[in-house]
This record gives C-alpha cells, structure tokens and sequence, in this order.
C-alpha cells in the first residue's frame, strides 16, 4: 500500500514498503507527463508487490499551471518541462530520504522512467553513482532527445555513453512517437560503448501499452511480458548476476517487415 509522503520538504511523493523483515532493493519510479496519476501509483503498488520498497516522487513540483488539465493530458500546450539539473538535484533528495529507512539496501537502488521521464533514468546512472539498475518505458529516445536543449544540454547519446548500470527498455512496435530506427540506436549506442542493456521491442503494441486506465493503447499480452521483463531484469541484477567487468547486450525485437512510422496514431 503506497501512502503519502513529504521530502526535502517540498517533494510529494507515495511510499510503499512490502512486508516481512530484513532490507529490500529500492524502486524510484518516475511519473509520466500526466504527473502522478493512477496508473503510476498502480505500477508503483506492483513494484511493492514483487518485493522491492518502492517510492513514487512527484518531479512536476514546481509545476504551478492547473494539475487537472495536466493529468488529462488532452492540451499539448499545457506540460511541465523538467531540466537535468532540477531532477539531480530532486532525485539527490529522495535518495537521501531512502537512506533514512531502515528497510532498504542502498546498494540497491533502481529507477524506473516512463514516457516523458524515460531519459531521467539514464540521466541517473550518467551522473550519479548510485543506481545499481535503470528502467525504461517507452521514453527517452524520441527525435528531440537526441539533441541538446537548453532544459537538458547534453544529448541521449552522450548520457547512454555515460551509463554505470545495466538497462532495461520497453518498446511497442506501433509507437506513434518512437521511430524504430530510434531503438536500433540506442541498442548500437549502448553496444558501442560496452555497456550492459536488455531490450525488447513488442510486437502489436502502442505507446504507453502497459497502461490498463486506458483501454484503446493497454495490451495484456505484451503488457504482462514486459513486467515480466522488467522484474526479471531487476531481480537479476540485484542477485549479482550483471557483472561489472562484462558488457551484456540483448536486444529483441518482432515487427513488420513493412514498418511505417508514417502509419502510427495516439491511442486512447
């Protein structure tokens, strides 16, 4: 059960901590560009449920324009832009906070971006030395992250180079906003520089597929491969099993031999 929470005293935020004794791996999972709605939280209670103390921070808390409008996400105009240095900054203060409890193995720290947050994540493991392992969900490798921003000066390609952690990333073939040839980068990128990741793109599957609030873009088959894939993933690299001395890539992929990014749509 994820209950609300104050950091740094001013950072929102829901923890979760599952029951029984001794200290548990810890989950930072991040947001999407709604801010913190349900289905954040319910990924969040998933994360409690597979073991790990799990704590849901709200980044968009400068954020002063209408939350509501926000969440609905219908308005293109009205979004909450992070910049790199608020979110270390921010992201300092929540794993601050997570070394005061008591239940949780600071060796094994975890991030989990998804949609708008995906970068964040890497952005992590790039510039902080305390993340064992990054997640990410269908985010990160848009056209504009391969590009400096004055919000985020240096590319994707810069911060995958950068990367101390394993990755983990979840794709669907009929995303309408992540060009295919983006994740085929971003695996060469992560390969390039000898650095650990595990990718999978799912065949049949919108953007943000794993969202079960919104019934026209949510998949069960693929949403519940992709789960399976992220809590193996962590599971492995917190047994030990993603040597620091040894690159790991694994990238899979099923989709159409007649991909066309031009045919993709939003779905609800």
């Amino acid at each position: 059960m994820l209950t609300p929470i104050k950091i740094d005293n001013r950072i929102d935020a829901h923890l979760g901590i599952p029951e029984g004794i001794g200290k548990r791996p810890a989950i930072i999972h991040m947001h999407e560009r709604y801010g913190i709605v349900q289905h954040t939280t319910d990924l969040g209670e998933k994360y409690v449920q597979a073991g790990y103390v799990t704590i849901v921070p709200d980044y968009f808390s400068r954020f002063t324009g209408d939350r509501a409008k926000l969440a609905e996400g219908h308005n293109q105009n009205i979004r909450c832009e992070l910049s790199d240095d608020e979110v270390l900054l921010d992201t300092d203060a929540v794993v601050d906070y997570l070394a005061t409890l008591p239940q949780v193995d600071m060796s094994k720290i975890a991030m989990s971006g998804v949609c708008q947050t995906g970068r964040q994540p890497i952005l992590l493991a790039a510039k902080r030395d305390y993340l064992a392992a990054a997640v990410v969900l269908y985010g990160a490798v848009y056209d504009a992250d391969w590009k400096a921003h004055p919000l985020r000066p240096e590319s994707i390609e810069d911060l995958l180079k950068e990367m101390t952690c394993p990755l983990t990333a979840v794709f669907g073939e009929l995303d309408n906003l992540i060009h295919l040839d983006n994740i085929v980068r971003m695996a060469a990128v992560l390969a390039a520089a000898k650095k650990s990741f595990g990718i999978r793109l799912y065949p049949n599957a919108p953007h943000g597929f794993l969202n079960d609030t919104m019934p026209g873009r949510h998949r069960r088959p693929q949403s519940d491969a992709a789960w399976n894939q992220l809590t193996s993933f962590l599971k492995s690299v917190f047994a030990g099993e993603w040597k620091k001395d040894r690159a790991i890539w694994r990238f899979e992929a099923d989709s159409s031999v007649n991909y066309d990014f031009a045919t993709m749509k939003r779905w609800e």
